[in-house]
């Protein structure tokens, strides 16, 4: 599904224009993105969370060379999935 299909389906389901549903959607993606950006997790009920973890540097390998690489230290989001959006998947 493409952005825009996913704001048409908010707008038709929550009863709002497009350019409504458009700017709620995209306040979301922001307040998301802020509070990942503050260390924060994010739980939504019946969907699942949204954190932050850190990955510890690491040796890899360059795949053409062969030469070993230092692969530095970085955060990562991750999102685990609740049990209603896995039960309505299965």
């Amino acid at each position: 599904m493409k952005k825009v299909e996913l704001v048409e389906a908010i707008a038709e389901k929550a009863g709002l224009t497009k350019a409504d549903a458009t700017r709620a959607l995209d306040a979301t993606i922001e307040v998301i993105k802020d509070a990942l950006a503050q260390g924060d997790k994010v739980p939504l009920a019946g969907l699942g969370t949204f954190a932050v973890s850190q990955r510890a540097a690491r040796e890899g390998r360059n795949p053409r060379t062969g030469a070993t690489v230092q692969i530095p230290a970085r955060k990562s989001v991750s999102f685990k999935a609740g049990s209603a959006l896995k039960e309505a998947v299965n």
